[in-house]
């Protein structure tokens, strides 16, 4: 395995692992409060997480069988590099309101409370999705966003973007919790 794919794997495991201590031992009342109507709640933030990075495991699972070909698109698409800097910049910026590209991402409104448990076992199983992939070629590999059909970018830019959107919402989680409102942990006894 090389050292970038242990930096992705890395970058993210820390990401799961803020999330299990700033979040972790969250009540459901804390995790399912949203700040305003069309706010999202802390557990909707990593539940889109899974459901978003989930959309790419078929993509990974097609380069980890080493079967996977670019199709004609994607290996003539003149946009590829701009694409992948453009979803790079903007997952990695905070002052973007961005709406998410598909309703199949969207959380529901409720989430359950193991969400934390979840995300956190979810990121275990996206860096060996990750791992299994190490011997495709990062820059030559160039994949379709699985909402827009247009919008190619290399196997390189998407392990990006799946870091950097999860520090983006993971931030966003921690931005709830100091909105005014959000409810106090339960005191122990």
């Amino acid at each position: 395995m090389d050292n970038r794919i242990s930096e992705v794997k890395s970058d993210l495991s820390r990401v799961a692992e803020d999330a299990r201590q700033v979040f972790g031992n969250f009540s459901a009342e804390q995790l399912n409060w949203r700040p305003s109507e069309n706010g999202w709640s802390v557990g909707q933030c990593f539940e889109h997480l899974i459901r978003t990075n989930e959309q790419f495991y078929p993509e990974f699972e097609k380069i980890a069988s080493g079967t996977r070909k670019n199709t004609f698109w994607e290996s003539l698409s003149p946009f590829t590099g701009m694409a992948g800097r453009f979803l790079v910049n903007a997952v990695s910026t905070d002052s973007k309101k961005a709406k998410a590209p598909s309703k199949k991402v969207v959380p529901e409104i409720h989430v359950e409370a193991d969400i934390i448990q979840r995300f956190t076992s979810h990121i275990e199983e996206i860096n060996q999705k990750i791992e299994a992939c190490a011997n495709a070629d990062r820059r030559k590999t160039v994949v379709t966003s699985p909402f827009l059909a247009v919008f190619t970018y290399s196997l390189e830019d998407a392990y990006t973007v799946l870091v950097e959107h999860s520090k983006r919402h993971v931030r966003q989680a921690k931005r709830i919790t100091e909105a005014e409102g959000f409810p106090a942990p339960a005191l122990k006894l």
